[in-house]
């Protein structure tokens, strides 16, 4: 069983922040790699893009949190407490952020990637061709890759529809080719 699928039992197959029952992707809680089922989240495509997108925060969509940042998933208290703290102008959201408690690890955790005033401290995501990508993109192929591990080559041409990106390596983003999702490098890509 592949992590993706441990995440939909441990979930039910609802987004871990939400509850959304729709569009659901693996979200490795950065600066860990994701080799844990702990350090990934399920989470929607709404609040995938917010959590990777801090500036396109909607407020109002993030009253969710009252009853997921009660998780025992360190990954989903993680970016409750990420996102209560970049909302922290909001009385609701200082509420709750007082009443998080976090064990020191997993507040560490939490801390690495925001700055003094809450902000992320993201990547630049460039293409091939020196434009900014963003979560939610498309993506094209510039080359043959062959794709380690699953044994097959994905063509260039081939369209990679709503990638994310990796927060701790300019590089890389990641999205599904032929159903698999893949790691791929940024240099290989064009922005559509």
């Amino acid at each position: 069983m592949n992590i993706e699928q441990k995440l939909h039992n441990r979930s039910g197959s609802k987004c871990e922040l939400c509850n959304a029952t729709g569009d659901l992707s693996v979200h490795i809680v950065t600066p860990k790699t994701g080799q844990d089922i702990s350090e990934n989240a399920l989470l929607c495509d709404t609040c995938l893009d917010q959590v990777l997108n801090p500036e396109k925060l909607q407020t109002q969509h993030w009253h969710c949190l009252n009853e997921s940042m009660w998780s025992e998933v360190p990954a989903v208290q993680v970016l409750a407490w990420r996102t209560l703290t970049q909302l922290i102008n909001e009385g609701w959201a200082q509420n709750l952020l007082e009443m998080l408690y976090l064990d020191e690890e997993t507040l560490t955790w939490a801390k690495d990637g925001l700055t003094e005033n809450g902000e992320s401290t993201a990547l630049k995501h460039v293409d091939s061709n020196g434009a900014l990508l963003s979560a939610g993109d498309t993506v094209t192929l510039i080359k043959d890759l062959n794709v380690k591990g699953a044994n097959f080559t994905a063509k260039r041409g081939t369209a990679v529809r709503n990638i994310t990106l990796t927060y701790d390596n300019a590089e890389h983003i990641e999205g599904k080719v032929n159903g698999q999702h893949i790691v791929i490098l940024t240099k290989f890509v064009k922005k559509n």
